[in-house]
């Protein structure tokens, strides 16, 4: 293959003479492909005749092909022309030069065509167009098992139940008109041996441009730029980060908001942004199969999975809602709310200090309106909500994983990870030692020994676990203000001299005031950690060097949803499950490290704090993420438009005004898929004690689509399109955070709310009537879950200093005996009735729950019907259709009059014929 046929390349374009001492910078001990010395010979010719095709090009700004107008661009890399730079640093710029021009020339040899051009805006910028031709795309995607069209699908689809309800739904679906739907075809994977037995209308059109894309980054992922001695470096990446080149990204087949003007271009990009992007089309169903046609199926299985979810979630936000609702209809019948509130009851009720020596004693009723915001998510219809949630989340999944077995059919993914994935380059550049492979048997080169890879492994493990104890010993911090800063607001909010605070008094609780302030700064520091830790996390996933890029993406989400769970959690199950459990009595009180007294709930619970916490993490995590998200891309382009100072898009071709756009993060969907999986924790965790989180997670989700769509359409270069046949590691970590719910959940009814000592007293009059009731009511409940203690049992630690009024008792929430009785301050018979109700209750919640879960999973199957009969018809069709030329070949290599029934049976094989049209 001559040079002229592969490879067409000015990467000195604009220059008017290429000087022949040039090439005397190449190292000695560097081997170059062969191709490369021709090759840099005859750019000299070809230069002029590039740099007059530039102005040329100017008038087709939209334009996708090479200056010749027939070959498709497939890739652009980008760099920075070393020639015009300063003079003190030419070493560095030469060195750079070299490794690209190697690059470049090994582009060549492996079969791909380029050709460079003048940055219109900067004359330093130069823009390298790659092209793939039919041989190498037929040839890779041979090689990365690319499945293509056989045969048109000929199993008629099944009616949906739901059509007499299109006319309705019709206009919740894009415009049909403009994203048509595609034909259904059989698909197989390519074989270059086999061409004619695939389903070929155009060549050009063949291969999808992310297809072409994709094979066109394999290339450029293991093309070498050096070899010095037995060490070979190759891959772009390695470039990039190098700054060889400053940017490799596909190119968008058009502007986002105008359609283009060249012949056959496909205006996708124009679709998706009035169709799926734009504000105006919120309220539609996403394109998901034009998504996966533009992006690839990893792009689109997060979407889809992100839109399943969210209607999901409109299940559980109206239930949620509905709860709610109840709740705030019924804080005002509340029997155990109007005790706290009323003045001859509640205002007659004297409580201990909360704290030693500075507290002052209280009147219940200082609490009213926190007792009666308290009732609105601690109610019988919390529970019930709580029981749904467990059932709703067994659903999501269950169906989630059907709609995803679809999907893996219609989008030829079913098979993906039966194939061999490929190592990552950066994986095979340092492969430096042998094994036997165990499946093979074949020797094969590995970056360390199992010793080795012990020590990675070891490394990354104790770097988690050292984050994950950094975040214990912030949650201690914050505990710490949270004992302090009770100590002070019971001190200052309860002062009898403070008169600005007056209106506010019912409002502005020393527990309230204390939630509010620190789960502000658990927010803050979560954040701050976790800007930190991802850094770290990266990098020892870069060290442990895993073989594949899956291998790498699972070990990164392992790691960082272990710290992320426990970074965002930690603070809520500490207010659910530790705060208040352990305080003692006002006589004997428990100390944190011997010196900070154990912070106490309110007499109501810790459950309105705990729905404090939720609501400011939900919500400050949200408007954080859109302000990323959104904010800081817009930003950076209206900068990157500012600076250089082009008037109109216009003039400016398609690969410079991508090249003007943010570039793509390495992780891609890591974090889209952590945010949403963090908030899933927190929807089904903590439901319990919050019924608006789906609603708040819905709202969320509502606008999350719409803005990773904008931003992909409009403020990023093109993703790189990649596989995917699931959304990988996530699925399991969801299947993990749904078993856990249903247990932390009913902990949360048993142990945060006030719910199960209100069932045990509503309950045990015929039993063991505990109270003041006469017959099964709410009367009295409060009067009997605080104890009494006497005054004069103070410690001359916590004993209140300053004034004190004539007061002989104070009461605290407890179930303990009386002073005077013979087992004073030791819990009495309520405590241990209720202690045996909330473990009866957990134990038959999660049983019942735990197996209404068990019974939907094995009711309802992973893949419908529908799809396996699909699946077995094509890998029947694969079967006859590619292996018909074996069965030729063996027909004619038959000797005349010899084995005749085998000679007929493969000829009557053969007349089997399959309509292609």
């Amino acid at each position: 293959m001559s040079d002229n046929d592969i490879f067409e390349m000015d990467s000195l374009a604009g220059t008017e003479e290429i000087q022949d001492t040039e090439l005397g910078m190449i190292d000695e001990d560097v081997v170059y492909p062969e191709e490369f010395l021709p090759t840099y010979h005859s750019i000299k010719e070809g230069a002029k005749v590039v740099k007059a095709q530039l102005v040329e090009y100017n008038d087709k700004p939209d334009s996708l092909f090479f200056n010749d107008g027939e070959r498709r661009i497939d890739f652009i890399l980008v760099y920075e022309d070393e020639d015009k730079k300063e003079f003190e640093k030419r070493h560095t710029f030469q060195r750079r030069k070299r490794r690209r021009e190697y690059f470049e020339a090994s582009l060549m040899k492996m079969g791909m065509e380029l050709e460079a051009t003048q940055s219109v805006t900067n004359d330093k910028l130069m823009f390298v167009k790659v092209h793939m031709p039919w041989d190498v795309l037929c040839t890779y995607a041979e090689v990365l098992h690319i499945k293509l069209p056989i045969q048109p699908n000929d199993l008629s689809s099944r009616p949906s139940p739901w059509r007499f309800l299109s006319y309705i739904t019709k206009p919740f679906y894009p415009n049909e008109n403009l994203i048509k739907k595609e034909a259904e075809f059989f698909t197989a994977p390519f074989e270059k041996d086999r061409l004619e037995y695939f389903h070929i209308r155009d060549k050009d059109m063949f291969f999808t441009p992310a297809m072409r894309s994709r094979m066109a980054y394999y290339i450029l992922s293991r093309a070498p730029y050096e070899i010095r001695g037995s060490i070979k470096k190759f891959g772009i990446t390695k470039l990039l980060d190098s700054g060889v080149y400053k940017a490799a990204y596909p190119l968008h087949d058009c502007r986002f908001n105008v359609k283009s003007k060249e012949q056959d271009c496909p205006n996708e990009r124009y679709l998706l942004y009035q169709e799926w992007a734009h504000p105006k089309s919120f309220y539609k169903m996403q394109p998901l199969d034009l998504i996966r046609k533009y992006y690839g199926e990893k792009i689109g299985i997060y979407f889809a999975w992100l839109g399943f979810y969210t209607i999901m979630l409109a299940l559980a936000a109206v239930v949620g809602l509905g709860c709610f609702i109840y709740g705030y209809k019924t804080q005002e019948t509340s029997t155990w709310s109007k005790e706290v509130c009323d003045p001859e009851i509640g205002g007659k009720i004297v409580m201990c200090p909360q704290c030693d020596r500075e507290c002052k004693y209280w009147r219940l009723n200082s609490t009213c309106e926190a007792s009666k915001k308290l009732c609105i998510f601690d109610n019988f219809g919390t529970l019930v909500f709580a029981v749904f949630m467990a059932i709703w989340v067994t659903l999501f999944l269950e169906f989630w994983k059907r709609y995803q077995a679809e999907l893996e059919y219609e989008w030829d993914t079913v098979e993906f990870l039966e194939q061999e994935e490929p190592p990552r380059p950066e994986y095979e550049a340092k492969c430096i030692y042998e094994r036997k492979n165990p499946v093979t048997g074949v020797k094969e080169k590995v970056p360390y020994t199992t010793c080795g890879r012990c020590v990675r492994v070891s490394i990354g493990i104790g770097t988690v676990l050292f984050w994950i104890m950094l975040i214990v010993a912030s949650i201690v911090a914050i505990t710490i203000y949270r004992l302090a800063a009770f100590f002070a607001f019971s001190a200052r909010l309860r002062a009898q001299d403070l008169k600005e605070l007056e209106p506010l008094k019912e409002y502005v609780t020393p527990q309230m005031a204390t939630s509010v302030t620190a789960s502000l700064i658990s927010f803050v520091v979560i954040m701050i950690l976790n800007l930190l830790y991802e850094r770290f996390a990266i990098w020892i996933t870069d060290f442990e060097l895993p073989r594949t890029k899956t291998d790498y993406e699972n070990s990164l989400t392992l790691k960082m949803f272990l710290f992320q769970f426990v970074n965002y959690y930690s603070s809520c199950f500490y207010i659910a499950f530790a705060k208040g459990k352990a305080v003692g009595f006002p006589g004997d009180p428990v100390y944190l490290m011997g010196k900070y007294r154990n912070e106490e709930c309110d007499p109501g619970g810790c459950l309105i704090e705990l729905t404090t916490q939720l609501s400011v993490i939900m919500g400050g995590k949200a408007i954080w993420n859109n302000i990323q998200e959104v904010l800081l891309p817009w930003l950076k382009n209206m900068l990157s438009r500012y600076c250089t100072r082009v008037a109109s898009e216009k003039v400016i071709p398609r690969w410079e005004q991508d090249y003007q756009l943010q570039p793509v993060s390495k992780l891609g969907l890591f974090y889209e898929y952590l945010e949403m999986v963090i908030q899933f924790g927190f929807v089904t965790l903590f439901v319990a004690s919050f019924p608006l989180a789906p609603i708040l997670a819905l709202v969320n989700n509502l606008f999350e689509i719409r803005v990773d769509a904008w931003k992909m359409t409009t403020q990023f270069r093109r993703i790189m399109p990649e596989k995917a046949q699931h959304i990988g590691a996530w699925q399991p970590i969801l299947q993990g955070i749904a078993i856990l719910a249903v247990a932390t959940n009913a902990m949360i009814i048993a142990f945060t709310s006030d719910m199960i000592p209100r069932l045990v007293y509503y309950w045990s009059f015929s039993v063991y009537p505990y109270g003041d009731h006469v017959n099964n009511t709410m009367q009295g409940y409060i009067n009997s879950s605080l104890s009494i203690f006497n005054t004069n049992d103070f410690s001359n630690y916590s004993r209140p200093i300053g004034k004190i009024p004539n007061i002989t008792t104070c009461r605290y929430r407890d179930f303990r005996y009386p002073p005077g009785h013979p087992k004073q301050y030791e819990y009495n018979i309520y405590y241990w009735h209720v202690i045996a109700a909330k473990m009866a209750f957990i134990i038959v919640v999660e049983h019942i729950v735990y197996l209404t879960k068990f019974i939907l999973s094995y009711v309802i199957p992973d893949v419908p019907y529908a799809v396996k009969e699909q699946i077995k018809r094509e890998k029947y069709l694969t079967q006859v259709i590619l292996h018909e030329t074996n069965l030729k070949l063996v027909s004619k290599r038959l000797i005349p009059g010899k084995d005749e029934i085998v000679k007929e049976t493969l000829e009557n094989m053969e007349e089997m014929e399959l309509d292609f049209d």
